[in-house]
């Protein structure tokens, strides 16, 4: 039986203002980014700014991003994580009911881990093979002593910048002896 007139009228406008606001809560949050991989992308939450101004200063600036270390490196892995991490991330700003300071989940922990394994293989396979994988917990992990790597109040100096900020930086003033003698 078909829907009378004013029934499908009713049904249509309320469509319509769902589509909006799905719309507009999506600009607003600016969805559609976060299927970049750039690390401004992270600081679109308030909370993330000082993991972003940390990561800045940090040694790993010039060599990884933050989907580096924080993602799978499989692209359906990659946009799980990033699914299930953004589902956490809106439900917990929308009620509100996050933890902050912010402590990174077991999941993504792993996560981390295998990523500092991956990069850093070369450097860290004698450790790793004298694991006890019997022992549950036995080996400690690469954030146990290198907590402040990525982040944190104490993270580095400064590392130097990579390859797409010197370009968008532009042509930096050469600077002669003579000059800076003068200085």
């Amino acid at each position: 039986m078909p829907l009378p007139r004013r029934s499908l009228a009713i049904l249509v406008a309320m469509i319509g203002v769902l589509a909006g606001l799905g719309a507009a809560t999506a600009h607003k949050a600016k969805a559609f980014s976060y299927l970049s991989n750039e690390p401004e992308v992270c600081a679109n939450c308030h909370i993330m700014q000082p993991q972003y101004d940390s990561w800045q200063r940090s040694s790993h600036h010039a060599v990884a991003k933050c989907v580096d270390c924080h993602l799978p490196h499989d692209f359906v892995g990659k946009y799980v994580a990033k699914a299930e991490n953004g589902y956490h991330h809106s439900k917990g700003f929308t009620f509100q009911d996050f933890h902050e300071p912010i402590i990174i989940k077991p999941k993504n922990a792993r996560i981390l881990q295998e990523n500092c394994e991956r990069c850093h293989a070369d450097l860290v396979h004698d450790q790793f093979a004298t694991r006890d994988t019997g022992r549950p917990g036995d080996a400690l992990t690469c954030t146990h002593c290198h907590d402040r790597v990525g982040h944190g109040d104490t993270t580095g100096l400064g590392g130097p910048m990579r390859p797409d900020e010197l370009s968008a930086a532009g042509p930096v003033p050469a600077t002669t002896s003579a000059s800076a003698a003068q200085h």
